[in-house]
């Protein structure tokens, strides 16, 4: 039964999305981090630490759908908590590929990085399912900030340890490390995270405000979360203007993600003759500013939302004006000094903080029948920058020797998603999915309120 007295146990559920993202992206990181040592002791070249980096993306990329699916057919709970400990497991493993023949050890690290990738698939989608349930609409851009933000603080807090951990132990030491933490995590995910209506500590207050403001409370127990997918929906949805125009964002927005999961570190040290260690503090600085764009983004979306504009003004504006900011990192091709080339990929970062809003637009526009594979979608098209990014830039520095045209390609993917924002995308407004004979299917959700409890 739910608590009477007043609670806001949604905060606490945000608090445990964004450790668990934080781990997310800090087993994605690892990778980076041990990318320069790992490419010296195994023995291969920009081209294969390209595809090696890859790797992670083809999986992610391949299994968004099924893994939307997944979340809609069994729930968030159940199927988050297998994602968390299985990529976990497949990070520590990656710990051992050294005791392999060097050949050997560079196919195991490319297919272990491939299972993380496909164990990871259900994170986001879960992410955006969990935020739509758990908050009202005019919460929703600053929760799905929060919790996309912790990409950025994954770096401020782990990419000096790991350095740390590789300039003293070595770079095997950094996948067991940070496995075994999501091992440790995914039992608490368990313990903690339940669907609104089902959470032991929850007001009845606070669940008929998140109810009768725009969460989707019900979102588990709706009659589409245990039928089989409906490919006709999957096609409504890729015959949407306003969702092409959002996927393409996405792509182009993680293009510049990317960058700064693999390639920086790597940049800093070879490029700017930084030490790993040194580079993984300094990888911290822009990461901290990412962050504070990151939540500040969401702020200010919500913030417009209140006030009365539009949900489309209120998502656009911070998404177009942050990315447009971060193509300042291009200017880092024109400066020598290392504080100057820091501040601007700094300001890059907070700018694509700013801009990161593509959950909380997802959120928005899902269906709830089917809000699972929404965002398995969105997720697909926006991970194959995960695929693309890391090989482009490979065959940019090994055809020209250095990164200025890396930086030139991340910096130009900030502003072709500007311009999917501004031309293609439109008024943003959940999608209304139709049967078969054309008639739509009734969404119940309620509307936008701007009262608190």
């Amino acid at each position: 039964m739910p608590a009477t007295k007043k609670t806001h146990v949604r905060y606490m559920i945000l608090f445990l999305l964004f450790v668990v993202t934080t781990l997310n992206y800090a087993d994605r990181a690892t990778i980076s981090i041990a990318g320069a040592s790992l490419q010296k002791d195994l023995g291969i070249d920009a081209v294969t630490l390209g595809y090696i980096f890859s790797a992670f993306g083809w999986a992610y990329v391949l299994l968004q759908i099924p893994g939307g699916w997944l979340l809609d057919r069994f729930g968030s709970k159940k199927v988050y908590a297998w994602s968390i400990f299985l990529w976990s497991l497949f990070t520590v493993m990656q710990g051992f590929v050294g005791y392999l023949p060097m050949a050997n050890a560079v196919i195991a690290l490319f297919m272990l990085r491939f299972l993380v990738g496909a164990a990871e698939a259900p994170s986001f989608p879960g992410n955006a399912r969990i935020v739509a349930a758990w908050f009202p609409t005019a919460e929703r851009g600053t929760a799905s900030a929060i919790f996309n933000s912790a990409q950025y603080f994954a770096t401020v807090l782990f990419a000096p340890l790991m350095g740390w951990i590789v300039h003293s132990f070595g770079w095997e030491h950094v996948f067991v490390v940070m496995g075994g933490l999501g091992i440790l995590f995914s039992g608490v995910w368990l313990k903690y995270i339940h669907n609104p209506k089902e959470h032991p500590s929850v007001s009845a207050e606070e669940l008929d405000f998140i109810e009768q403001n725009g969460g989707l409370v019900d979102m588990d127990q709706a009659k589409g979360a245990k039928s089989k997918p409906k490919w006709g929906y999957i096609r409504q949805l890729l015959t949407t203007r306003m969702m092409l125009g959002v996927y393409l964002g996405q792509f182009c927005i993680n293009g510049i993600t990317y960058f700064f999961l693999t390639w920086f570190p790597v940049y800093l040290v070879q490029e700017r003759g930084m030490t790993i260690l040194k580079a993984g503090f300094i990888a911290s600085l822009p990461a901290i500013c990412g962050f504070i764009g990151g939540v500040l983004g969401g702020v200010i979306s919500d913030s417009l939302l209140r006030r009365g504009h539009s949900l489309t003004f209120a998502r656009k504006t911070p998404i177009v004006c942050g990315l447009m900011l971060s193509t300042t990192m291009v200017i880092c091709n024109y400066v020598q000094a290392e504080w100057m080339v820091v501040a601007f990929m700094a300001l890059a970062f907070f700018g694509k903080g700013v801009g990161a809003l593509g959950w909380a637009v997802v959120s928005d526009t899902s269906p709830k029948q089917i809000a699972g594979i929404s965002g398995g979608l969105f997720n697909m098209f926006g991970n194959v920058a995960s695929i693309t990014t890391p090989i482009v830039i490979g065959y940019i520095i090994s055809a020209t020797g250095s990164f200025k045209y890396a930086l030139v390609y991340v910096g130009a993917n900030a502003l072709v998603a500007v311009f999917s924002y501004l031309v293609i995308v439109g008024p943003i407004k959940r999608v209304v999915l139709r049967e078969e004979n054309g008639d739509p299917i009734v969404d119940d959700a309620p509307q936008l309120s701007s009262a608190r409890p």
